[in-house]
């Protein structure tokens, strides 16, 4: 009874495409669910995340879970996870993705999930860094730790869509840093992002953590969006 009064004078709705929860649905409601664009590039390696980074960096894995479609209902979650506090998408997408992943042999010795860091500032304006739930849901379906405090983001920039290729491509290869200790030396990291076009970001990311001896770096994201 408390719960029914509970949703009627604060109705849950689904961030996909704001109707309302029924009883039983979580996050997002059935339709959504029924209509997302998974992409099944676990099923691939040589799927189209993994192609983003042929020649510039090596990974063991690389895959995304949906597609990105503007106007889609992607990009409707990835709004209200990045700019409406909706963190439980994230959450919901790493407990959707870590039964799969946890199956691909790649991936069988990967030993710390780590997101792509906010710039401290960037994190105050925002509260959160919007790929960290997802991050924690894999980490914790895939029973590996999640780990922070490895790669840091040392410049704020502006957003660089404006940017020419190359002059983005130098802004972000100087935008991050890693830290590291002999018990990071030799291990496999896992490293999430939100969704990936160019790919620019990530690439500097994972070169940071391949400094690391002996490391090996995968890449999963939630989203994959064609540039």
């Amino acid at each position: 009874m408390l719960k029914s009064l509970a949703n009627l004078l604060f109705p849950v709705t689904c961030p996909g495409c704001d109707a309302l929860l029924h009883d039983g649905e979580t996050v997002v409601c059935t339709t959504c669910r029924h209509s997302m664009p998974f992409t099944q590039h676990h099923e691939d390696v040589h799927n189209e995340t993994a192609k983003k980074f042929y020649g510039r960096l090596h990974l063991e894995h690389a895959s995304a879970l949906v597609y990105f479609h503007k106007e889609g209902i992607v990009q409707e979650l990835i709004h209200n996870l990045k700019y409406r506090g909706q963190q439980k998408v994230g959450s919901l997408m790493g407990s959707w993705y870590a039964p799969q992943l946890k199956n691909i042999a790649a991936l069988n010795d990967v030993t710390h999930v780590i997101p792509v860091p906010l710039h401290p500032k960037k994190l105050r304006e925002r509260g959160y860094n919007q790929v960290a739930e997802f991050g924690r849901a894999l980490a914790a379906g895939m029973d590996i730790a999640y780990t922070d405090d490895v790669l840091l983001r040392t410049s704020y920039t502006k957003t660089q869509t404006l940017k020419n290729r190359e002059l983005r491509a130098g802004i972000i290869n100087s935008a991050f840093n890693v830290q590291f200790n002999d018990s990071h030396c030799g291990k496999h990291f896992l490293l999430v992002d939100d969704v990936i076009t160019t790919g620019a970001t990530l690439e500097a990311c994972g070169k940071l953590l391949l400094q690391i001896p002996n490391a090996k770096v995968s890449i999963v994201t939630i989203a994959y969006a064609h540039s």
